[in-house]
């Protein structure tokens, strides 16, 4: 079963036809709200909004642990993360999307791993590729019919949040090789290897990261969320189409 997580933004899908919520207790605490389950173009998907439905946790206190042992435990073994990123590569502005392929995670303090000392042997995960190129290719074949634009690959630097960037360490993540930069692409998307789930990201650029572009002289909020509905309307689309790709009968296309 698919499952969904959205990021700021996307703390609903509005074409998700809502069967039942489900409060889930895990191992590692309380996952960031309940599991939607519900059905899209007719298949049954689950979604959680990474940071909460009333989007009121910041990304270095999000239960990443929590979120995708509760995902996993209902059932869900394929999932795509939705993240809202800065755009750093010339060819990355406000309004464009993109489904990186390499990671460089600059975050610090977060649970990390589901192994504790003690609890079982350690386990050294290869994490050469950090995306499944399964659903990767699967979010490319969805853009490609529905005629939306998406950038394949990138660098996605993992920034520790929750404040911005200064555009002196911008810089640096550009030369370490990065293209974007979000707040919460680690450490979900190793926890989701260890749990041997097939994970991928939409990264939606919603700025020019800082001392960039349209960015040069600071971000502001409000020209965020001048782009966010734009984009995430694109990505509702993106969304609903790998359903129909798995199940070509679900919807009218």
């Amino acid at each position: 079963m698919l499952g969904i997580i959205g990021g700021t933004g996307l703390t609903k899908l509005t074409n998700l036809e809502i069967t039942r919520r489900q409060v889930a207790r895990t191992p590692y605490g309380e996952p960031s709200g309940a599991l939607t389950f519900g059905r899209l173009c007719g298949v049954e998907i689950v979604f959680l909004a990474r940071h909460g439905y009333g989007h009121t946790i910041p990304p270095h206190e999000v239960n990443f642990r929590a979120n995708l042992w509760a995902l996993k435990e209902h059932g869900v073994d394929r999932i795509v993360s939705v993240a809202t990123v800065g755009g750093i590569h010339s060819d990355l502005h406000a309004g464009g999307l993109v489904v990186p392929d390499q990671l460089i995670d600059y975050t610090w303090g977060r649970a990390h791993t589901f192994v504790v000392s003690g609890e079982k042997p350690v386990t050294h995960l290869d994490f050469t590729e950090p995306y499944c190129s399964a659903m990767r290719q699967d979010i490319l074949r969805a853009a490609a019919k529905k005629n939306v634009v998406v950038r394949d690959g990138g660098v996605y630097a993992v920034a520790q949040g929750p404040r911005l960037e200064t555009a002196a360490e911008i810089n640096r993540m550009e030369r370490d090789g990065a293209d974007m930069v979000g707040m919460t692409g680690m450490p979900e998307a190793y926890l989701a290897r260890e749990l041997d789930l097939c994970y991928a990201a939409i990264g939606a650029v919603v700025n020019d990261a800082a001392g960039r572009g349209a960015s040069r002289n600071g971000i502001r909020e409000e020209d965020i969320q001048l782009v966010l509905n734009d984009l995430m309307g694109r990505v509702r689309i993106l969304l609903e189409e790998l359903v129909i790709m798995d199940s070509p009968n679900s919807c009218i296309n």
